[in-house]
């Protein structure tokens, strides 16, 4: 999965769940004086570069040439995602997911048109640092990464598997390549703007707002929605 669309969709949910943040340290961030730093790196990044560029990307293209950049490169992720799902042990959703790609690669015009949901094949998400949490693997310490966002020791491990398999990055002609994958980071902080510009009004901490939020839903999507109950202090006590 992009950089882009997993620090965006943390932020999305963030925007949902605006104004719950609290401050505070967390066990899972020992690291924090470091994460500060490279999320105030990242955000200035975000305000000089990234917001202005997709302000002016929404500003040229039209509702549904955004719409059918967006398709074209989520049908691009299915297959990945159809693999992580083999792995997993997700056999049908795998198969769904691998339906997916093809339907929308062929009937939808290489992805830019998205079919296969209208025939009732939803889209999923799934990396390989959920495979590696649904094979039992911790999440590690809380990292915030520099231009990529938000992560843990384990899903920066899987974003360097994403990598290699994203068919973006098996381009072989580099300027083909380089273009394609601006092209996709652009749209996807394009389709966030109106997210991010509501969390910048809600949080009072925006930094441990979008870990607090990030964190829990990563660990829902290794659980499929379904986490198990958390140890607390007082549980520990009562051991």
């Amino acid at each position: 999965m992009s950089w882009a669309k997993r620090r965006g969709a943390a932020l999305l949910l963030a925007g949902m769940l605006a104004g719950c943040a609290t401050s505070g340290g967390n066990p899972a961030d020992p690291l924090e004086p470091f994460n500060r730093a490279m999320f105030r790196f990242n955000d200035a990044v975000d305000d000089v570069v990234l917001k202005p560029v997709a302000k002016g990307y929404r500003a040229v293209l039209p509702n549904f040439v955004r719409t059918g950049v967006s398709n074209f490169f989520s049908n691009l992720e299915d297959l990945w995602i159809s693999f992580n799902d083999f792995l997993q042990g997700k056999i049908r959703q795998g198969g769904e997911d691998f339906a997916r790609f093809f339907i929308n690669s062929t009937f939808g015009l290489l992805g830019i048109l998205d079919v296969a949901s209208d025939a009732d094949l939803p889209k999923h998400n799934e990396d390989f640092g959920q495979t590696l949490g649904r094979w039992g693997l911790g999440p590690g310490p809380y990292l915030v990464l520099p231009i990529l966002g938000p992560s843990t020791v384990r899903d920066g491990f899987g974003f360097l598997l994403d990598t290699q398999a994203d068919l973006v990055w098996r381009i072989d002609y580099v300027p083909t390549r380089n273009t394609t994958y601006v092209t996709r980071a652009v749209n996807t902080r394009t389709n966030l703007l109106d997210t991010t510009n509501a969390l910048e009004e809600a949080a009072l901490d925006k930094y441990s707002f979008v870990r607090e939020v990030w964190l829990q839903r990563r660990r829902n999507l290794v659980y499929d929605g379904d986490p198990p109950r958390e140890r607390t202090e007082s549980d520990e006590e009562s051991r």
